[in-house]
């Protein structure tokens, strides 16, 4: 029963974790500011985690858990090709500014000088590049898409969307929500070769 409890009690904490980073960036988020949000002492923080750089990989690793588990779902769906890849868009897609895009585009950033946060995040980037590519393949061995080089597809369409996530956080007023999406959709269709409107 402790163990358990004690299992809900991170969960809790690495969430809210994630929030407060999300909000203040990982080079400005202190264990104090988490501990607060959480309602929760320092020292429990301590207890669990034992330094802030433990704590901040491992609120990171959290939020990848969630996007992997995602990404699984869309992996084990039973549609075609094109209904996976519409999903797959749909869940990636940075038209609405979320909590889980600021941390990933700061941790992004903090990876440049964490060993841990950019193995993270090159994990869960590959994994998502994957999963793009089996689609498209597929997609192409049933005669629903016309790509070539799917791997070189995937790499672009991803370039795309990871550029329109930090204009879209950094520059929110630039691009409306639905210029984001036509953009995606337009890019994609032009690559697998389907009409934009079925994306």
């Amino acid at each position: 029963m402790t163990t358990g409890f004690s299992r809900l009690r991170r969960e809790d904490l690495l969430k809210t974790a994630c929030e407060v980073i999300a909000e203040q960036g990982f080079g400005h988020t202190r264990t104090l500011d988490i501990a607060r949000a959480a309602g929760v002492s320092q020292a429990l923080l301590f207890y669990h985690f034992e330094t802030k750089e433990r704590l901040l990989a491992q609120a990171f690793t959290y939020a990848a858990r969630l996007h992997l588990n995602a990404l699984a779902d869309v992996e084990r769906s039973k549609g075609t090709p094109l209904d996976r890849m519409r999903s797959l868009l749909r869940l990636c897609s940075p038209a609405i500014p979320t909590e889980g895009w600021r941390l990933w585009i700061d941790a992004w950033s903090e990876a440049m000088r964490s060993v841990e946060l950019e193995e993270i995040s090159r994990k869960i980037d590959a994994r998502g590049r994957t999963l793009m590519r089996t689609i498209i393949e597929a997609g192409v061995e049933c005669d629903e898409f016309v790509c070539e080089i799917p791997d070189d597809t995937t790499w672009r369409l991803f370039a795309l969307i990871d550029g329109l996530a930090v204009q879209t956080h950094a520059h929110p007023k630039v691009l409306s929500r639905r210029r984001v999406n036509a953009l995606i959709r337009t890019a994609a269709a032009s690559e697998l070769g389907v009409p934009a409107e079925k994306l």
